[in-house]
């Protein structure tokens, strides 16, 4: 019984992490458990400072709670060795300056290009083919990543988790690498932007990615 509790409550964090804020009745939904339950979870993941909640009013009746996760919920969810790459980066910028640690990332980025062009080009022929081999190769990398269409026809590819949070803190030079990057591997005929960004507060980093008219 108590496993399963546990892995309830893993679900829950799953679910806030990937799909950001929810009440406790649309989790309850999800999974297919009862809204009492889910709120007796709830309760216990506060009491631990893994989840915290805000109130939204709606247009009728009471303003409802919407989950999230709390800054701790990081710890939850795996990150690339983060305290020695963090030392690295600096111990780095120390012997060589901050041009050794540009010429570090330029390499890390080339290498990164050559890897999934190739990966890509097996799996991957249209962009649309592309950005969803990509996500899955992300997912692999531990970013959770996923790709939601949208109206106009360009594709959002999701990172709802970086495993290398805070090497990217110490060095912001990674994330704007990582946006070069896929750039650079989509090619020409697409363009992308940026539009939420975890290390500027977002839950989640999202990139558009639409074919150039």
């Amino acid at each position: 019984m108590e496993d399963e509790k546990q892995k309830v409550k893993g679900q829950i964090l799953y679910i806030l992490k990937t799909q950001g804020a929810q009440t406790a009745s649309a989790l309850a939904s999800q999974l297919q458990v009862s809204p009492m339950a889910v709120r007796q979870h709830l309760q216990q993941l506060k009491t631990g400072q893994w989840v915290t909640y805000q109130e939204e009013r709606r247009p009728m009746g009471r303003p409802v709670k919407l989950w999230q996760l709390t800054e701790r919920s990081t710890d939850r969810f795996p990150d690339s060795h983060a305290d020695l790459i963090s030392d690295l980066l600096r111990g780095i910028t120390a012997l060589f300056g901050n041009e050794g640690l540009d010429q570090l990332i330029t390499e890390r980025s080339h290498r990164q290009i050559e890897t999934y062009r190739v990966k890509l080009s097996l799996t991957a022929i249209t962009w649309q083919q592309q950005v969803h081999s990509m996500a899955q190769l992300r997912t692999q990398e531990g970013y959770m990543a996923e790709v939601i269409e949208q109206p106009d026809g360009a594709l959002l590819l999701v990172e709802n988790h970086c495993p290398i949070c805070v090497a990217a803190r110490t060095c912001q030079q990674l994330c704007s690498a990582e946006l070069d990057t896929f750039q650079a591997v989509f090619g020409p005929t697409v363009t992308i932007e940026r539009l939420e960004h975890i290390l500027q507060g977002d839950r989640r980093c999202a990139y558009r990615v639409a074919p150039i008219e």
